[in-house]
């Protein structure tokens, strides 16, 4: 049987595709180079790595409506992570996921994602099912 997490009831579509996990929080503002498609502020946990088509796997979102508006630049320009997954998202960030048609869920049953998750994990992101499963 595969290991399956329960997390709240997400937005956008069903995903499958490779985690890029850090214990760290998000902001597509602050944290992105857009158009290189990597994480460039130098303090980020990920600093240097794509977040090109994989799932990012995160604490928590910061910044407001210019990361929102950004998920949807990002998707159009086929710069974007497949889906987002976070210990707790914000409704502004979450907002910015449904206009970019980009799968997001939080709030893990069992605890803490970005130590239930790690990097290379692959999984399929179900938010109309509130789950996450592991291939």
């Amino acid at each position: 049987m595969k290991k399956e997490l329960k997390c709240h009831i997400g937005i956008g579509p069903k995903v499958e595709g490779v985690a890029l996990v850090a214990d760290d929080n998000f902001s597509a503002r602050y944290d992105l180079d857009r158009i290189k498609g990597l994480f460039s502020r130098p303090q980020h946990q990920l600093f240097g790595k794509s977040y090109k088509d994989v799932i990012l796997v995160l604490n928590t979102a910061k910044g407001g409506v210019a990361t929102a508006w950004m998920l949807y630049e990002m998707t159009s320009r086929k710069i974007a992570p497949k889906a987002i997954l976070f210990n707790k998202a914000n409704t502004i960030l979450a907002q910015g996921a449904a206009l970019a048609e980009m799968a997001m869920v939080d709030r893990f049953e069992d605890g803490d994602v970005t130590k239930l998750i790690k990097t290379g994990d692959h999984l399929i992101v179900c938010p109309d099912d509130g789950k996450v499963v592991f291939c």
